[in-house]
Formats: C-alpha cells, sequence, structure tokens
C-alpha cells in the first residue's frame, strides 16, 4: 500500500510558476514509475507527466511539453512537477499517481495509487 500526499499547488498569474510535489510512504518508492495527472472542472483527467524508477526517463503530454518538468527524489520518496510559463488551460485538480508496471505510463488504468490532488489556478 502506497499513500501519496500532493502540496504546491495555488493561484498564480498566467506566464508564472508553480512547482507541485507529491510526498509517498508505504512501499519502496523507487519501485515505482510516477505520475501527474490533472482533471479541469467538468473535463476527464488527462495525463500531464511521468517519470521511470530512476529518474532517467520521462514523458509528456504535449499541451505542457516545453514548459513542465518532471523529476524524482528516490531518498526523500517525492516526485515534483516544476510548471513554467502557466497558462489559464492549466487550472485543474493536479494529482499525483504510482504505478508498479511499466507498460503503459499514459494509461490511468495502469496506476496503482493515487492520491487525493492538489488544486493549481491561473488567472488570465
Amino acid at each position: 500500500q502506497v499513500q501519496l500526499v500532493e502540496s504546491g499547488g495555488g493561484l498564480v498569474q498566467a506566464g508564472g510558476s508553480l512547482r507541485l510535489s507529491c510526498a509517498a510512504s508505504g512501499d519502496t518508492f523507487s519501485r515505482y514509475v510516477m505520475d501527474w495527472f490533472r482533471q479541469a472542472p467538468g473535463k476527464d483527467r488527462e495525463f500531464v507527466a511521468a517519470i521511470d524508477w530512476s529518474g532517467d526517463n520521462t514523458d509528456f503530454a504535449d499541451s505542457v511539453k516545453g514548459r513542465f518538468t518532471i523529476s524524482r527524489d528516490n531518498a526523500k520518496n517525492t516526485v515534483y512537477l516544476q510548471m513554467n510559463n502557466l497558462k489559464s488551460e492549466d487550472t485543474a485538480v493536479y494529482l499525483c499517481a504510482a504505478a508498479l508496471g511499466g507498460s503503459s505510463w499514459r494509461s490511468i488504468g495502469a496506476m496503482d495509487y493515487w492520491g487525493k490532488g492538489t488544486v493549481v489556478t491561473v488567472s488570465s
């Protein structure tokens, strides 16, 4: 069992930056591929970014590529999402997720554990 707790959300102006954190506990953190998803009001949950067990490989949705970076610190059991040049369309609840398998990083169904999310609001 893995517990995930997100933090770092808030209100920011368009063009600004935020860094989200997700702290994990309950199992060996380095066993898991870590993902960030988001869900805007009235919309489906969507993939944002993923990072593999070692941190050597990452993946991003086209909508955030070049603006967001993902990193992890296995010693601190934490994954980060650095969000730069934020746009109003980035407004959403951002959720951290963990997957033991590595075959489908972008799939909601492949995630084994989820956090409760942190709210990001970008004002234009």
